[in-house]
């Protein structure tokens, strides 16, 4: 309900009659109250600024923690920019090392591949190999027999010839062979004519004789051509003798 302002009402003539007349202006209630009302204003004042000082106070405040929130943010993205940073460059680093080790395993496997091959194609010359060295093995064992065969038929020859030639021959080193002759210097029975003969390479060689035998040269050319060593026995004793008469 709106507060209606009463005027006082004045009663002119009762004043103008009166011996003093004189209107109560009430100056006393009217400083009072505007004391008052200063007071209040003053008041209000004091009120208005100290909670604007408070708003202002915690505004700044409000101001303070929100930009050391921004701050905190942007050192937070910044972090995060660096760590994507890194995570892009892991990224990039493992796929290629990932790309590198699928062109190594695919390279391993293509050698793995040819060493299958290879294996495969290695057991198959061993097995080549065997099959020709079996079949070596057993011409080899033929070889022997035939040899034994022989050699059994030859030593009865061997020994015959020895006995009529008056001779011993015996292996020394690899292909040379050591003749010794005896029986022919008729005042010394027991006397030995001796030469070392090389039969390696194809050829013969007479390294040593005892005598010297001026003929031996010759005999030796024609035992290349000849290649009979019975004969050539035969030709050197009968030097041999001819030295002694």
């Amino acid at each position: 309900m709106t507060h209606v302002l009463r005027v006082p009402q004045i009663d002119l003539s009762a004043i103008l009659a009166d011996q003093n007349p004189h209107i109560d202006l009430k100056v006393q209630s009217y400083e009072t109250s505007t004391r008052n009302f200063l007071k209040a204003v003053a008041q209000y004042k004091t009120r208005t600024v100290a909670t604007l000082g408070d708003k202002r106070a915690s505004q700044a405040a409000e101001k303070k923690r929100t930009l050391e929130r921004i701050g905190n943010v942007e050192v937070e993205t910044n972090r995060c920019k660096m760590q994507e940073i890194q995570l892009v460059a892991d990224l990039q680093r493992e796929h290629k090392e990932r790309r590198e080790a699928e062109l190594g395993v695919s390279a391993f496997k293509r050698q793995l591949a040819a060493l299958r091959d290879k294996c495969a194609s290695i057991d198959t010359q061993i097995e080549h190999y065997r099959a020709i060295a079996a079949n070596l093995e057993r011409e080899k064992k033929k070889e022997r027999e035939t040899l034994s065969s022989l050699a059994a038929r030859n030593s009865g020859e061997a020994d015959a010839l020895q006995d009529r030639l008056s001779c011993v021959v015996e292996g020394i080193d690899t292909d040379q062979l050591l003749v010794r002759m005896s029986k022919i210097d008729l005042s010394d029975p027991d006397r030995e004519f001796k030469f070392v003969l090389d039969i390696s390479g194809g050829s013969y060689k007479v390294l040593t004789s005892s005598p010297s035998l001026a003929t031996l040269p010759v005999l030796v050319e024609q035992l290349q051509e000849s290649k009979d060593l019975v004969v050539f026995m035969i030709d050197v004793r009968s030097a041999c003798v001819d030295t002694v008469m």
